[in-house]
């Protein structure tokens, strides 16, 4: 007996560069969304920048090919959140996936907060405040991330840290329901922040039910694409999407190679005819281009107003 065995055909997946924005939907995590994202491209090699939460929707930057080597550019970037609180009840993990529980003995639907009230207490976490980190985060203790032991029901002790608030303030109250907009810096735990806020306010606690990051550094939600978008695009309109690799470092000053100073600086050898308009300083980063005004990569401006190699694309 003779088989027909049909194979469907595997896609290959491509060597492309850029960074995507991308709207992350609910309900799955950053990696998971990653996944999806480098999957509709078919890219052989894909990382995001900064992780949301999966209850989390919004801003989430995905680098692929030789934008990966330059993501960690915005590992300290400013981020703006608009958060929803849940006032007078606390959940296991902060936000609507936990457990939930009235958080004080005031009913939560005799809270009677008047803006003014509110306002003064958030200008109180303006600034630089302490946080603890939530057990349900992605800090390592020994080795392994806090909500691998909250969920083996293990509390580990953790230290205070530092966080920057630039910018807190109420976009609406419903009952006992208060959102607000959030500008921080990096490292900060809007999980945590509601929870404080909420014990501040004299309720007892509070926990997000929804959280929506809109800003990155100098990247926007209104420029972000949503999955379905994508995967309804034809190949060449969904690579359009894509930002060139150098616009994660666009603060960086600049500096032009000719073609022999361009072919010794990909072999890792210190230049010092070059071009640039910025004024230079020792240990000053640098983005570096040929005279096509390809991006080549970054350089570090040695004592003697040479460019040492830092991290190079490689292949132009």
């Amino acid at each position: 007996m003779i088989l027909n065995i049909v194979l469907k055909p595997t896609r290959v997946k491509r060597h492309i560069s850029g960074v995507l924005l991308l709207d992350k939907p609910a309900h799955i995590s950053s990696n998971q969304a990653l996944q999806i994202a480098k999957r509709i491209f078919t890219a052989r090699k894909a990382g995001h920048a900064g992780t949301l939460d999966p209850m989390a929707t919004g801003l989430l930057p995905i680098c692929f090919g030789d934008a990966t080597k330059f993501s960690s550019a915005l590992l300290g970037a400013n981020k703006s959140y608009d958060a929803t609180l849940r006032l007078g009840y606390i959940s296991t993990t902060g936000d609507s996936e936990g457990e939930i529980s009235v958080a004080s003995e005031i009913e939560p639907s005799d809270l009677k907060l008047a803006p003014q009230q509110i306002e003064a207490v958030l200008k109180k976490f303006t600034g630089t405040i302490m946080q603890v980190p939530p057990m349900y985060s992605a800090l390592k203790h020994q080795g392994k991330p806090m909500y691998a032991y909250a969920r083996e029901g293990l509390e580990i002790e953790r230290q205070p840290r530092e966080a920057i608030i630039h910018d807190l303030h109420i976009e609406a109250i419903e009952g006992n329901s208060l959102r607000i907009l959030v500008k921080c810096g990096s490292g900060t735990y809007i999980r945590t922040l509601a929870e404080d806020i909420g014990k501040a306010l004299g309720c007892g606690g509070a926990y997000l039910t929804g959280l929506r990051r809109s800003i990155v550094d100098d990247f926007d939600l209104s420029q972000a694409y949503t999955l379905d978008a994508l995967e309804a695009m034809p190949q060449q309109q969904r690579d359009c999407c894509l930002l060139p690799t150098d616009i994660l470092m666009q603060d960086l000053a600049t500096a032009t190679l000719n073609a022999a100073a361009a072919a010794s600086l990909l072999q890792g050898r210190v230049i010092s005819d070059y071009i640039s308009q910025d004024c230079l300083s020792e240990g000053q980063r640098i983005r570096l281009y040929d005279q096509a005004k390809r991006f080549l990569g970054l350089g570090k401006i040695t004592a003697g107003g040479e460019i040492a190699p830092s991290r190079l694309i490689g292949n132009v």
